[in-house]
């Protein structure tokens, strides 16, 4: 059974709902990636994440897609890909919910490990990743596109432990 449960979001009354995406909440979740990032992923990209197996979620609020998360799994490796949730409700724990369900899910998986890549200028994200026990582990010079160039990576790693880690009792 999920440590996340559907919860009132603070601060604005509504129930949030986290579940699997579907092929038809595509759209949705491209919404509000175009609506947070310059260079957005496309919808194409978000099909493909599902066509391949990915692990995807969504969290939903009366029906909208108000964020969501995406990890790719393989070697004992979970890969968080994207976590993203609506500018709005941003600073409510959607994003740590989220981020706990996917490691949750990454270490009944069997995963060992999980890793991700952040934006050195979004340091919002950072405190997110290091409130959870993330510690940088390396750069990836020049991976993100950046207006004016490009921007470097943080890549980030959690070990997951078989019981009683981070993602459990949430």
């Amino acid at each position: 059974m999920s440590a996340v449960r559907d919860a009132p979001v603070p601060g604005a009354g509504r129930l949030v709902r986290f579940r699997p995406m579907m092929p038809s909440d595509v759209p949705g979740v491209a919404a509000v990636e175009r609506a947070s990032y310059a260079f957005p992923w496309s919808e194409g990209i978000f099909r493909d994440c599902l066509r391949v197996g990915y692990l995807c979620r969504i969290a939903e609020t009366d029906g909208d897609i108000v964020a969501y998360g995406i990890v790719a799994m393989g070697a004992g490796e979970a890969h968080i890909l994207n976590l993203c949730v609506r500018e709005d409700l941003r600073g409510r724990n959607i994003g740590r919910r989220m981020l706990m369900l996917l490691l949750e899910r990454a270490r009944q998986a069997g995963m060992t490990d999980a890793f991700l890549e952040v934006r050195p200028s979004n340091p919002h994200a950072i405190a997110l990743y290091r409130s959870v026990g993330f510690e940088q582990v390396g750069v990836r010079r020049g991976y993100y596109q950046a207006v004016g160039g490009r921007e470097d990576a943080l890549v980030l790693k959690l070990p997951l432990a078989a019981e009683g880690g981070p993602a459990s009792g949430c």
